[in-house]
């Protein structure tokens, strides 16, 4: 089965990569564990929050990959001892990963009531104009082509 991408337009150049990141967010949306929530907490700020309930600071880590923020959890065997009647908090290891656009930075992370949230800014970009500069080659006007040198004409000199 071959798949139609979005981004084969010929006035869309160089937006491959976009076709990369949306092909990696595709692979982990099948993931649900842990449950997440993503909130806008300012104009430029954002803050990720997952339950990991049960999990210690020590057993977390959260790093950024290839422009994604990677969380980890990985509990240490203390339960060998512990007899469970019902085992309903799930305490499995896991890994949530959340695609970055260009730009977003992390402001920090911090554990609390079973809550980890990671802080994110997105800076607002400013707009920038490049004006590029056209060469009239060929023109007859050697004004307007100053860059264009006639080696032949020298050496006649």
């Amino acid at each position: 089965m071959t798949r139609l991408s979005v981004f084969n337009s010929p006035l869309l150049l160089g937006f491959d990569h976009f076709e990369r990141v949306l092909d990696r967010v595709a692979k982990t949306q099948a993931e649900g564990y842990p449950p997440y929530n993503i909130e806008q907490v300012s104009e430029v700020g954002l803050r990720i929050t997952l339950a990991v309930a049960g999990f210690a600071e020590s057993d977390l880590s959260v790093a950024v990959e290839d422009n994604q923020l990677v969380i980890r959890g990985r509990r240490q065997q203390d339960d060998a001892e512990r007899i469970f009647l019902h085992r309903g908090i799930a305490s499995r290891q896991f890994q949530r990963a959340f695609v970055l656009a260009e730009g977003i930075e992390i402001i920090g992370a911090s554990l609390e009531n079973g809550l980890l949230h990671i802080d994110l800014e997105r800076p607002i970009p400013e707009p920038k104009v490049r004006h590029i500069r056209i060469d009239a080659k060929g023109s007859g006007d050697p004004a307007d082509s100053a860059r264009t040198i006639d080696v032949s004409a020298k050496d006649r000199a």
